[in-house]
């Protein structure tokens, strides 16, 4: 989760190991700090956990490794009280067997609690035996420091040994050199026929080069020549750009040659962004908390439900307050896991929710049910909200109860005690489970989802939006009532602190989002009174968690409302996406995200600045906005400076080792990678762990990425970094717009309850339109009822007009009138401003 390990910063070091089985070591070692490290002298001072029995078997310390065991410190063979210089580097040897073979953990560490971590390292061990060496550097001096083997973990009983350990200063630090393969970088998934079709080629050469683009079959289908655009900052590269976007025929296996460098392959197609938002969203599920992850739904996934007290789980189905926070107990359970951990945040889950429920209420006829293959499949709703309920419901149970202190405010957040270790499935996790104090930040999270929750579920489920409006109008009040009480950044002991010290924005959104669901006059005239509302909310480096002012402009800006200066709330949306525009142009590899230093979770951050550009072409149909969100896409997918997609699963070198507790294939060959279409967090300057700060120490702002799971600070997976990929893979499915349609929409009456519309549809085009169909969305539970002029459906909030006989074709400069009565239960009852005529988007 992004900032989850903040509070371990005091603690980790800045060094980490060198997983290279060949790292070299100074002229001029230094003394041997191992006892007994060949074993010729028995297994003493070498010591094991209480559940095995250490021998010496052909000279080799041998045990017997007890199956049946959850985590890898349950069994362990160490040493203590080895001697560490601040500064010193060592190198780190040994040689290790496993019958069969296994991943184990190789650590030298503080002996004692927080258990200090100054190497980590997951050797996997083979029968026949390997040998290990790495090196790190100490920190502090240390007279104590303890190497451990942490060999627990496994169903089945296994045998270990080792031999010729040795632990040596004087080593020469390791230099790490990421494999980038080919110079010329492209979006390695594909490109759209009709969409940019750029690429980046890195190169000496000041000048000009020749490229080819070649087909499956070897063959040149187009070649120009590249256009130099200088050194680029964020890699420390010179860099071509090779455009080849006049080239549009669809096909698979085209290479890109340039400077006697070829490609790694990728396709020209239409739909090559069609799987990838179902894909995004299914993360969703296997991040499920308080449910059994079924294996017919999810092959390879299957785990039971976690923390839902059975044990060794303590569960969340009565959680303690830390103590002196409160004096009572809530049943939290389910939601989704934040991030690679078990904890559970309300700031977090904010963002994700809304995000998904954003991306729904963009296109509400995109979204089906039994899309994403859920326990909910097949319930008359679509999936993508049945995914959202799983969190709402989760966030509504963190509000705090009636009668009670800080009541109607909700709890940060919920996680385990202390840290736990990797891997650790959730239904293994043994540790007490605590609520963290209320803060303002949840609560306006809490009200703005809760509003946002109560339009959209209202056709499907009226009895679950009134609970939502109900909530959402306890928190606000509640937020008010309390509208300093900050998380503290202390608090950051077994999960993340997500300190915020500014909710100013969150009182935006939280208004904003209450505002257009009620409409009432206290939620518009705080919208209009925030400095936020003016302001440029635009900054370089994207919204996230910490910065939620734009989920308020972008939903006043494109959900119907009637707030009085809406134009130019839309207009400034317009003036966000060309600031991200004109960042992307200068950038030479086409990034719309350009700070000096690459933030945590810096992939999440450039998709949002994307989600801004692509809001800019839904308001104003301008191709531009949509060329600038494709050519984003690209960086993510593998035109970037490591020249790999970050999405598990997309593209021929991809991340698939991100920082995960279950999805730990690298420690442990029994669990899973993270599954396909998960998003992995991206270059981070900060380099917070261990590993990161030993390999990439140094590095330009793109190459502060390592994918390995030691590697939380760059490699996390998390849901509000794979929420904003769903939202934009599903703009970038969507096929387009067409402007040779203009249609307005009018009510000619209301009543309490109800009201008529007229439709105008006119052919803006210069072909007659013989046949149509016209699809819009309502704001939430309105309901069209007897119509004339056509046949007319409704699904939830989506509404579907066709033509009769009669009335089907529409010649150029024509239009075509129907109307309709509808009701509507309660609230605001806008105008749709969004149509699909014939499935295509009128712009």
């Amino acid at each position: 989760m992004t900032r989850c390990r903040a509070a371990l910063l005091a603690l980790l070091t800045m060094v980490a190991l060198s997983p290279t089985p060949a790292a070299s070591a100074a002229a001029d070692e230094g003394p041997e700090q191992i006892v007994n490290g060949t074993f010729d002298a028995g297994t003493a001072p070498w010591w094991g956990t209480g559940n095995i029995t250490l021998a010496v078997d052909g000279g080799r310390l041998c045990a017997d490794i007890p199956g049946g065991t959850t985590n890898p410190w349950d069994v362990i063979v160490g040493q203590n009280d080895l001697p560490l210089v601040a500064g010193e580097t060592y190198a780190y040897r040994f040689f290790a067997t496993a019958t069969p073979a296994k991943v184990g953990r190789a650590l030298i560490q503080l002996p004692v609690d927080p258990y200090t971590q100054y190497l980590s390292a997951a050797p996997e061990m083979s029968v026949s035996g390997n040998g290990y060496s790495y090196t790190f550097t100490a920190p502090v001096s240390l007279p104590n420091a303890q190497v451990a083997f942490q060999v627990g973990g496994s169903a089945e009983p296994w045998r270990f040994c080792m031999d010729d350990v040795s632990l040596k200063g004087g080593a020469e630090p390791e230099v790490y050199e990421p494999d980038t393969g080919p110079r010329v970088r492209v979006n390695m998934v594909g490109y759209l026929p009709t969409g940019p079709k750029k690429a980046t080629v890195v190169t000496t050469s000041t000048e000009a080069l020749d490229w080819e683009l070649k087909n499956a079959g070897k063959v040149t289908v187009a070649s120009g020549r590249t256009v130099p655009r200088g050194a680029d900052g964020s890699s420390g590269q010179n860099v071509h750009t090779l455009d080849f976007g006049a080239y549009r025929k669809p096909g698979e296996g085209y290479t890109l040659t340039a400077d006697g460098e070829t490609s790694r392959p990728f396709d020209i197609a239409a739909g090559i962004y069609d799987q990838l938002p179902v894909d995004a969203l299914k993360f969703y599920y296997t991040q499920r908390s308080g449910i059994e992850i079924l294996d017919s739904l999810r092959p390879g996934y299957a785990r039971p439900a976690g923390h839902v007290g059975v044990a060794p789980n303590q569960g969340d189905v009565s959680v303690p307050c830390q103590p002196g926070v409160c004096d009572y107990s809530l049943n939290v359970k389910g939601g989704w896991y934040d991030a690679g951990d078990h904890g559970k945040y309300v700031v977090n889950g904010g963002i994700s929710v809304y995000q998904l429920m954003a991306a729904y209420e963009r296109d509400k006829a995109a979204f089906k049910d039994g899309q994403l293959n859920i326990p909910e499949s097949g319930n008359g709703k679509p999936d993508i909200l049945d995914e959202a309920r799983w969190e709402q419901e989760f966030l509504l149970s963190m509000q705090a109860p009636d009668g009670k202190p800080y009541a109607g405010m909700a709890h940060h957040k919920i996680h385990d005690q202390n840290w736990t270790g990797l891997p650790l499935l959730p239904h293994l996790d043994p540790q007490l489970r605590e609520l963290h104090p209320t803060s303002t930040a949840a609560t306006l999270n809490l009200a703005a989802t809760a509003a946002q929750a109560a339009r959209l579920f209202a056709p499907y489920d009226a009895e679950f939006a009134a609970r939502n409006l109900k909530a959402a109008r306890k928190a606000w009040a509640a937020a008010k009532a309390n509208p300093a009480r900050y998380a503290d950044p202390n608090d950051g002991i077994g999960g993340g602190a997500y300190n915020d010290g500014d909710v100013s924005d969150e009182f935006y959104w939280a208004a904003a989002e209450l505002y257009i669901t009620t409409g009432e006059k206290e939620f518009r005239d705080f919208v209009l009174a925030s400095p936020h509302h003016t302001g440029d909310i635009w900054r370089e480096r994207g919204f996230d968690w910490g910065n939620t002012a734009q989920l308020g402009r972008l939903d006043l800006a494109t959900v119907p409302n009637a707030l009085p200066d809406r134009a130019r709330v839309r207009q400034s949306v317009v003036e966000g996406a060309e600031k991200y525009v004109a960042v992307q142009k200068a950038h030479p590899y086409g990034l719309p995200y350009n700070p000096p230093d690459f933030d945590w979770g810096s992939n999440n951050l450039v998709l949002n600045n994307m989600v801004v550009m692509a809001t800019a072409y839904d308001l104003t149909g301008q191709e531009k906005y949509r060329t600038a969100v494709r050519e984003g896409m690209d960086y993510i997918l593998g035109r970037n400076a490591l020249n790999q997609s970050y999405v598990t699963g997309y593209g021929e070198v991809a991340s698939k080792n991100q920082h995960s507790r279950w999805y730990s294939r690298q420690l442990d060959p029994n669990l899973p990678n993270p599954p396909r279409g998960t998003l992995a967090g991206g270059p981070n300057s900060g380099i917070q762990d261990p590993l990161a700060q030993r390999l990439l120490r140094g590095c330009a702002p793109q190459f502060c990425y390592i994918d390995d799971i030691e590697s939380w600070a760059t490699n996390e997976l998390t849901i509000n970094w794979n929420s904003p990929l769903a939202w934009v893979s599903a703009f970038l499915a969507d096929k387009g717009g067409r402007s040779d349609c203009r249609v307005g929409y009018s009510a000619h009456g209301s009543w309490p309850g109800g009201f008529t519309a007229q439709v105008v549809i006119e052919n803006a085009g210069k072909e007659t339109v013989d046949g149509w169909s016209l699809r819009w969305s309502f704001l939430g539970g309105q309901r069209a009822g007897h119509v004339w002029g056509a046949a007319l459906s409704q699904s939830g909030s989506v509404v579907t007009a066709k033509s009769l006989g009669w009335n089907g074709k529409i010649k150029p400069g024509q239009k075509v009138t129907f109307g309709f009565n509808g009701t509507n239960t309660s609230g605001p009852n806008p105008a749709p401003e969004v149509f699909h005529l014939n499935g295509v988007r009128c712009t």
